[in-house]
């Protein structure tokens, strides 16, 4: 298993440069990053959520993030994975299915609903169903709840992948996974843009 650093690699970060000597003044922080993404993609146990599901969902979240280098990184995991060139596909077919822009969603009744925003209610697409499987078009659509519609998210929600197969562990899990690929997605972004800009 390798213990380079993914933050790094995603971003470009070479050893010695400045970018390398910024992350470095928050070492807890870089640490804590690479340990979260070990133990999501490279856990001991995979029984409540498979890897080639951990790879699926990835490359559906950070697709609908957008073309990036952490997009591929996702969707090359997904292909040499088991069965992953046929889950790519459908991945692909959902991501443009499910791009739109966010956050948006109700909030309870009070002074907040002024900022209530309507927007897509994502559902996975008939052709697709088949080739992902009962788990999958559940953590689909759950996934796209929670990046475009956190707001939104309630106890049906949960009952919904519970009646998918999934397990309670499963689905801590695969909501750990959302936020850290979120995070990651925005970290690398950022550093990105710092690296262009002192190019």
């Amino acid at each position: 298993m390798s213990t380079t650093d993914i933050i790094d690699t995603l971003a470009g970060i070479e050893p010695g440069s400045a970018l390398d000597g910024i992350r470095g003044r928050r070492l807890q922080a870089r640490e804590n990053a690479q340990k979260s993404y070990l133990s999501l993609f490279a856990p001991i146990d995979t029984s409540d959520f498979s890897l080639v599901e951990r790879a699926a969902v990835a490359a559906f979240v950070t697709g609908l993030h957008g073309e990036s280098p952490v997009a591929t990184f996702y969707r090359d995991k997904l292909a040499a994975s088991a069965d992953g060139a046929a889950l790519l596909e459908a991945i692909d077919a959902e991501i443009a299915r499910g791009r739109t822009s966010g956050p948006y969603g109700s909030f309870p009744a009070g002074p907040l609903s002024v900022e209530n925003t309507a927007g897509l209610i994502y559902r996975v697409g008939a052709a697709s169903k088949s080739v992902l499987g009962t788990r999958l078009v559940a953590a689909l659509e759950h996934a796209h709840l929670l990046v475009f519609r956190p707001r939104d998210a309630a106890s049906t929600d949960m009952k919904a992948l519970l009646a998918a197969g999934w397990s309670n562990t499963g689905i801590v899990t695969f909501s750990q996974l959302v936020a850290f690929l979120s995070f990651q997605v925005r970290v690398v972004s950022g550093l990105r843009t710092l690296a262009a800009m002192n190019a």
